[in-house]
């Protein structure tokens, strides 16, 4: 016998924690670094600040705003002011520096670290690590990879899907169809990224990551059926680790009583951790398709972005003033 034990209640979402880390060890795995000294076990040794810090001031004794929970790079320009000093000097500036704490030192471009700052290193059990990349493209990896695991995330109930390049964000009150639907999109040929939890992590102002809990990933629930491997079922071609968060589709059961949106003329927004996302309800009801109404969304939340409403064409072809909702107000509507 199965036994569902992933299951999210329908309104559910795990509570967000203030704070996050990555470990050392899959920092130098990701980004392909070259161990000098290590004093621990990386994976015990946890970097929780998305920041990096180049040292300029602080070599000068500056210390007043250091922040000990960054990751330091040297590079040329840290390596050739270091190399005006003698080598008791160089020492008491290094030593100085070091005895501050930072997690971990990665030198840049291969340089082999002087004698002093290994000397300080393994002083004070400060990982030092190399990488034969310049100094910019290791930060810009860096901050990109710290960025992304380090962001501020939470778990909601519903389904991920990528339709067409947009990422689709599919909630509902439990029994409402999700699954089907997604089953029946990746039958059409778009990709799966997590069913009954989606983890959205937060990795600027302007952008959402979706991703599935390892432990679950590429499985589906279908009442009636039971629980499948989309990956197994459909091949390597139907799933994707993560994607971006275009759009939330809420499916809800069709109501009589309420007057759904026939223009596509309002503007309504949803928000996530602080970012807003466009937000479309569906009513589900038997007879409509709902595969083939997700992927219109998807290609008509494509040309609205790119700066195209049909609504707005047809009233200006049929001579009519826009709506008051399309001259700017939005609406944000919690889901």
């Amino acid at each position: 016998m199965i036994v569902p034990i992933f299951l999210f209640s329908a309104n559910g979402g795990a509570k967000m924690e203030n704070k996050f880390s990555v470990s050392l060890a899959k920092i130098i795995k990701e980004i392909e670094l070259e161990v000098s000294y290590m004093p621990d076990d990386p994976e015990t040794i946890k970097i929780v600040s998305r920041d990096i810090t180049r040292p300029g001031l602080e070599l000068t004794g500056f210390l007043d705003f250091f922040d000990n929970s960054r990751i330091m790079i040297f590079g040329n320009t840290e390596n050739s002011y270091l190399n005006r000093f003698s080598t008791e000097q160089r020492y008491h500036v290094i030593e100085r520096l070091f005895s501050l704490q930072p997690p971990a030192i990665i030198v840049t471009r291969n340089i082999i670290p002087y004698g002093e700052l290994m000397n300080a290193a393994e002083k004070y059990k400060i990982p030092v690590l190399r990488s034969p990349e310049t100094t910019s493209v290791l930060s810009a990896s860096l901050i990109s990879m710290l960025n992304t695991e380090l962001a501020p995330r939470v778990t909601r109930h519903g389904v991920l899907v990528e339709v067409y390049g947009e990422g689709l964000l599919i909630v509902g009150d439990s029994g409402v169809g999700k699954s089907e639907t997604a089953i029946e999109l990746v039958k059409r040929g778009h990709r799966l990224i997590a069913d009954d939890a989606v983890e959205i992590r937060r990795i600027s102002n302007k952008q959402l990551i979706g991703t599935s809990p390892a432990n679950i990933r590429h499985f589906i629930e279908l009442r009636g059926i039971g629980i499948i491997n989309a990956r197994r079922l459909f091949g390597m071609g139907s799933v994707k680790l993560s994607e971006k968060i275009d759009m939330v589709i809420n499916l809800e059961q069709w109501d009589n009583k309420k007057v759904y949106d026939r223009m596509g003329m309002s503007n309504e927004m949803t928000e996530i951790l602080g970012n807003q996302v466009p937000i479309l309800t569906i009513p589900v009801k038997p007879g409509r398709n709902l595969a083939v109404i997700i992927e219109v969304a998807a290609m008509n939340n494509r040309q609205r972005k790119m700066g195209y409403n049909a609504a707005r064409e047809l009233f200006q072809l049929l001579g009519l003033d826009l709506p008051e909702e399309e001259e700017g107000n939005v609406k944000t509507i919690p889901f």
